[in-house]
């Protein structure tokens, strides 16, 4: 007979659950778990209810498609915010690390990946016809294409570029200070501030 590994089912549920999140091991599943079996019921409740209204009642931003608690987000409203200026990056994390480098004060299009064709990913996966739209609609003078320096992030960035072409606006890309092959959120702020600041035209990219 296999001798169980938890003495509680519950423990062990706890264990399997917190297993599945992005790196962490069963180990460390533990070691979280019990530090919570520690805490009181009013900590454990608090925890629970934070997770559970961030799923339930979390929304994407109509405008930008950034994490929001409103329809629109705080940064999209932000009256004092440069809306003439957008920059297109690959997911939600790169906005944070962004914003904290605190030096661009435009505005997001969140595309929600990067082309991919090895991954299934293609343009209709991502917010890229929004981005046009917002575009052609609005009074966007500048958009900063700030994708990751990999091969992926090149041909989404050239992508847009060429649907963006017929609009006549200004389209640049981060400099390179951002190392080829590199990815937005292991650039650290300093690094990755003056790339925005120093951003070069998207067709000077290629010399």
């Amino acid at each position: 007979m296999i001798q169980q590994q938890y003495s509680s089912s519950l423990l062990e549920n706890a264990v399997n659950e917190f297993a599945k999140l992005p790196g962490i091991g069963r180990k460390t599943a533990l070691r979280l778990v019990l530090y919570l079996l520690k805490q009181s019921e009013n900590e454990v409740d608090a925890f629970g209810n934070a997770m559970i209204r961030l799923r339930k009642e979390i929304v994407y931003c109509r405008v930008c498609h950034n994490i929001s608690d409103t329809e629109v987000c705080h940064i999209c409203s932000n009256q004092s915010r440069d809306s003439l200026t957008v920059c297109v990056v690959e997911n939600i994390k790169d906005v944070m690390f962004i914003e904290n480098t605190q030096q661009f004060k435009g505005l997001y299009h969140v595309l929600g990946g990067i082309i991919s064709p090895m991954d299934g990913i293609g343009p209709a996966d991502l917010e890229i016809e929004s981005l046009v739209n917002r575009v052609k609609t609005g009074d966007v003078k500048e958009v900063i294409l700030a994708l990751s320096t990999t091969m992926e992030g090149d041909t989404t960035n050239f992508y847009i570029f060429r649907k963006l072409a017929p609009t006549n606006i200004k389209i640049t890309t981060i400099a390179r200070g951002i190392a080829i092959g590199d990815e937005i959120e292991y650039a650290d702020e300093v690094t990755l501030g003056r790339s925005i600041l120093n951003r070069v035209e998207f067709t000077n990219s290629f010399k």
